[in-house]
């Protein structure tokens, strides 16, 4: 379950109650300074690490202005800001080459495989999938937001399925594609 460790920042931040945004925002921060020193005393490269540093970054900035200004305009769109936050690292990920899933999935995959074809494109959709889900809530929650119910059940619900769904996704079309390998590995082998 590394996704639900790589998103634990965001997680705690949304268990937070709204009113206590700044607390939410200084745990989030906190949730992912731990992550990431851990993530690195066990070995994780800075690949692996791409979502967790960017949260440390957005938590970081949210907890100067939570707490500087608890008033802030910033705090109705703090659930939107987060998810075009996911989006923009999600999608720089892919923009520069490098997408978020592959450190991910590094961890679990065999090495001879990180170089090949099929690993790296799977791992290009599934950061593409991220990336659309991740700006999809970011759209809703803002228009949610603009309506004054951006902390609301329906926020929040619509903040789960912003990650459940990729997350389900991953999961099938990982297994789909293993499948497909497996299949294929098969086929060969009999000829």
């Amino acid at each position: 379950m590394s996704y639900v460790r790589t998103f634990l920042p965001w997680i705690v931040f949304a268990v937070v109650p709204s009113a206590q945004w700044q607390w939410g925002a200084l745990a989030g921060l906190v949730a992912a300074v731990a992550v990431t020193v851990e993530q690195r005393l066990a070995g994780a490269g800075f690949d692996a690490l791409i979502i967790e540093l960017g949260s440390a970054l957005f938590f970081a900035a949210l907890t100067v202005i939570a707490f500087t200004d608890p008033h802030s305009g910033v705090h109705d769109y703090s659930a939107a800001l987060s998810s075009a936050t996911l989006a923009l690292i999600a999608g720089g990920s892919l923009l520069v080459g490098k997408p978020f899933t592959l450190g991910i999935a590094k961890r679990t995959t065999p090495r001879e495989v990180w170089g090949l074809r099929p690993f790296i494109r799977t791992n290009l959709v599934i950061t593409a999938v991220w990336t659309a889900a991740f700006a999809v809530t970011a759209g809703a929650l803002a228009a949610l937001a603009h309506a004054g119910h951006g902390h609301s059940t329906s926020a929040t619900l619509v903040q789960a399925a912003g990650f459940v769904v990729p997350m389900l996704f991953t999961v099938r079309y990982a297994a789909a594609v293993q499948a497909k390998a497996k299949a294929q590995a098969q086929a060969a082998g009999q000829l």
